[in-house]
This record gives C-alpha cells, sequence and structure tokens, in this order.
C-alpha cells in the first residue's frame, strides 16, 4: 500500500472510469473495413488519442472534420456495454467537490452521453477534445485540467490507461498512476507511469484534505 498525497485527481474517461472498449471496437472495425485498412492495427492506433488524429494519420487528403463527425456519431449511437470499471463510482462518490475532474480525448457530446450510459456524475468543468488544440500525449490536455480546477498540475494526480495519456500527464508535470486495462505493464512503465494498478478499487481515500492523502494498493 502506497500512500499518496496531492490537491486534485485529473481522471481519463474511456479505460480508467468506464469500459468503452467493446464499443470502441466495434466502431473503428467498421470504419477501418470501410476505408480498406487493417482493424486491429487502427483499433490500436485510436486508443487513447482523438479520434480526429487517427483520422488524419490514415486519410491525410480527406475531409477530416466530415470523417470525424461520422465516427463520433456512430459512437454516440453505440453505448452497448459501456459501464463503470471497478472502483470508479465508489471513488468518485469518496472525493470533495473541486478536487478531480475528467480529462478524455472524446468529444464533449461524446463524453457525456458515455458518462450517462455509465451512470456516473458529468463534472463542470470536464476537459474534451473539443476544448484543446493539441491532443494527448501534448501536455494541453492535462495542463488544461488543473487550470479549470485552479490547481498546479504538480500537485496533481492523472488515472490514465494510454501511453498517450501517461505522457500528456507527464509533460504537463503532474504524477501518473496507470489502469491495467489493456496494455501489458512494460508499456505504461517505459510511458512513464509513476504507479500502476489494478483499476480504480485500488485507490481509497484516506483522508479528503485538503490536501487529499489516497491509499494506491499496487502490486
Amino acid at each position: 500500500m502506497m500512500e499518496v498525497s496531492c490537491k486534485a485527481i485529473l481522471f481519463d474517461l474511456d479505460g480508467v472510469l468506464i469500459d468503452s472498449t467493446p464499443a470502441v471496437a466495434r466502431v473503428w472495425t467498421g470504419w477501418a473495413r470501410e476505408k480498406g485498412f487493417d482493424p486491429e492495427e487502427v483499433v490500436g492506433a485510436a486508443h487513447g488519442r482523438p479520434s480526429l488524429t487517427t483520422i488524419r494519420e490514415y486519410l491525410p487528403d480527406a475531409d477530416h472534420q466530415a470523417e470525424n463527425r461520422v465516427v463520433e456519431q456512430a459512437e454516440i449511437d453505440d453505448t452497448d456495454g459501456v459501464v463503470p470499471l471497478p472502483g470508479a463510482a465508489e471513488l468518485l462518490q469518496s472525493l470533495p467537490p473541486g478536487s478531480w475532474t475528467i480529462v478524455t480525448s472524446c468529444t464533449r457530446r461524446l463524453a457525456e452521453v458515455r458518462l450517462r450510459a455509465a451512470g456516473l456524475s458529468i463534472p463542470h468543468d470536464m476537459v474534451t477534445s473539443t476544448d484543446i488544440v493539441h491532443g494527448k500525449p501534448h501536455p494541453e490536455p492535462y495542463l488544461k485540467g488543473a487550470a479549470v480546477l485552479g490547481i498546479a498540475p504538480n500537485e496533481c494526480l492523472v488515472a490514465e490507461d494510454a501511453p498517450a495519456g501517461i505522457r500528456s500527464g507527464k509533460a504537463a508535470g503532474a504524477r501518473v498512476m496507470a489502469i491495467r486495462t489493456e496494455l501489458p505493464d512494460e508499456e505504461l512503465r517505459n510511458a512513464g507511469a509513476d504507479w500502476i494498478l489494478d483499476n480504480l478499487a485500488a485507490v481509497s481515500v484516506r483522508n479528503p484534505g485538503p490536501p487529499l492523502l489516497l491509499d494506491l494498493k499496487t502490486r
């Protein structure tokens, strides 16, 4: 058990708070097949990054905004199997107001749809791909996440499951706890994770602070 002190937690959404993996895989697999790409490769490339980034890489000469609207709508329409991950609801309920927010590569519309489908709270100051210029792994998302809470990035703890997000959090100056959703520990560690946890059930609030005192159950 590791005791960690921070002033706020910045949560990624997919793979950290909610499980949307089946829906994401279905949408991107369909898109890849329609465009003639390898579905497994595209699904992997899309993990943890804004959909617009993936579209630009695979279709450099396309109308990126139009393609992105198609993908976004497909993801909004497919919420089958979108559920909270272990410990997510309990941890959010135990955190005091103003001590957490969500920093996601989803658009705001998609993030809100998935949070509602999973039955989780929608924070007022959520940061989405709609709100930034540079997506993960650029530090901008987590710098903005800290800023909307009025807390210095180095006093924040980031919860992530993807290398792009881990690198974004570290580049912003935050400490990062990585969640073992899909990737092996080696990839998470190589991206810069400070701690690796099974899920958010491994995080408990010892003291709501300020500052927050958390117990992290690592293995």
